[in-house]
């Protein structure tokens, strides 16, 4: 069996032409599409990065292996306690790799995701790593010759899973200048109007519409792809056509694998997989360009998935976490499963077309906020802790199918559907704690050590920012919220 996982950072879905995307960003990752499985709803566990791809590779969910998030305690695994083995790779705890590894799998990584975010548990299982050395600063053009190098050299041995990781669609905004815009004569989504636009530019937040760069505006000079703020619908659309560079270059270079797979004549023998560690806000709750919530745009990623034996332009909507991945790749190699695996596998969904989703998905934020949140039927409850500096009450409600932009909260309204959501979170927690073997709920640990990493001891630095704008009355209500 081959296996070619191919990971471009900070992707989400609807901007792919393949989930309906007017704008040609993705003729490559299109073409998957078309002869594999595409799923609409797939949702990370934790967002964003660290806490994302360590539930996938370990199959668990940040409350219990306690990594939810990007530093101090939270941002490692917790220790197994006396009951870790001397040789720790086959017992109930053992990574995604270790079972793809231990069932003959030759398994590679082509990535700086370890050291970008010192994670070190990613590679468990690896047997073989090479770190690209620009931390998540990488270009696709600096990420694809290495891969390109392995599948030359390994690609017509039997037994490997490559997993390729890209970076383009990322902030800051980095496609080389001579590469063009695709997307100049093209309208940006229409969606954000002068008055959403505005409502965002008198509120604060990092990474909203004034303070672009965390909490502040860009240097468009070194980032000549960005505007500073987004003050009109014109720099939206520079903005828009960044990120949507980014995914066309990104996506160029996925045709260069797939060729390079073509040319050693195993294309067809390939199980191909496309996916990202979570998606990117691109207005929505104005937050511009980062991945700071557990909405809807922040956690569905895509997910596609072809290869020899699976159907052709099929289309899942259900449910499913992005961890379920782990046990269904496990069970396509004939690799066994951790027993303490979350995960659930599709894999009857990508041979037999039959339904294998889930009825409601608990996702949760916690490096740049503390939120967890429930996805069920239409609805996105998102229940708060600790905004992180943005503008958010406590619970807000969005009706993803009328509103998927979330433009208008309905908690007020639906006050049967909130008391609904509360509990299938609180359930949630109470039997995810009961599989963690700790009486520490992460989150209530990420509070003690004074909030989210990205903005914890920033609230005098963005007061200042505020003051400075013209938003002093925002320091008020940012200050309820303070980490």
């Amino acid at each position: 069996m081959r296996i070619l996982y191919i990971d471009i950072d900070t992707l989400r879905p609807d901007h792919l032409g393949c989930y309906g995307y007017q704008r040609n960003t993705s003729p490559n990752i299109d073409a998957l599409a078309a002869r594999g499985v595409r799923f609409t709803r797939t949702y990370v566990s934790d967002a964003p990065c660290l806490p994302s791809r360590t539930a996938l590779f370990t199959g668990r969910p940040g409350i219990q292996t306690g990594v939810v998030n990007h530093g101090g305690r939270m941002a490692d695994i917790r220790p197994q306690g006396p009951e870790r083995a001397f040789n720790n790779v086959r017992g109930s705890f053992r990574s995604w790799m270790q079972s793809l590894a231990s069932a003959g799998l030759h398994t590679c990584t082509i990535s700086p995701f370890a050291t970008r975010h010192a994670a070190w548990h990613f590679l468990d299982g690896f047997r073989e790593w090479h770190d690209t050395g620009r931390m998540g600063h990488e270009r696709a053009d600096e990420i694809a010759p290495m891969a390109l190098d392995w599948i030359r050299r390994n690609a017509r041995r039997d037994g490997w899973f490559l997993h390729v990781n890209f970076w383009d669609p990322h902030t800051p905004y980095r496609t080389p200048l001579e590469y063009g815009n695709p997307f100049e004569d093209v309208a940006a989504p229409n969606w954000l109007t002068e008055e959403i636009l505005e409502r965002h530019r008198r509120s604060y937040g990092p990474h909203s519409a004034r303070d672009l760069f965390e909490f502040g505006p860009y240097d468009t000079e070194k980032w000549p792809r960005v505007p500073a703020e987004i003050a009109s619908l014109a720099d939206f659309k520079k903005w828009i056509d960044g990120y949507d560079t980014g995914i066309r270059y990104a996506d160029d270079h996925v045709g260069l694998l797939l060729n390079a797979l073509a040319d050693e004549g195993v294309l067809d023998e390939t199980v191909i997989i496309v996916s990202s560690d979570h998606g990117e806000n691109q207005g929505e709750l104005n937050v511009y360009g980062d991945h700071q919530t557990a909405d809807h745009h922040t956690c569905n990623i895509p997910l596609i998935v072809g290869g020899p034996g699976l159907m052709e332009g099929r289309v899942d909507h259900d449910l499913h976490y992005h961890l379920d991945l782990a046990p269904t790749i496990a069970e396509m190699a004939g690799a066994e499963p951790a027993e303490s695996w979350e995960g659930r596998s599709f894999l009857p969904a990508l041979t037999e077309g039959r339904t294998c989703g889930r009825q409601s998905l608990v996702i949760s934020q916690g490096a740049w906020a503390l939120q967890r949140s429930v996805i069920f039927d239409r609805w996105l409850l998102m229940r708060t802790y600790d905004p992180g500096l943005k503008d958010f009450p406590e619970v807000m409600l969005f009706n993803l199918q009328d509103d998927p932009h979330e433009t208008r909260d309905r908690a007020g309204e639906h006050t049967s559907i909130v008391a609904q959501g509360t509990a299938l979170i609180e359930f949630w927690v109470a039997d995810q704690m009961k599989k963690s073997g700790s009486a520490e709920d992460p989150f209530w640990a990420v509070m003690r050590e004074g909030g989210p990493l990205h903005t914890r001891g920033q609230f005098e630095r963005y007061a200042a920012r505020l003051r400075e704008t013209g938003r002093e009355d925002c320091i008020a209500r940012m200050g309820q919220g303070r980490t």
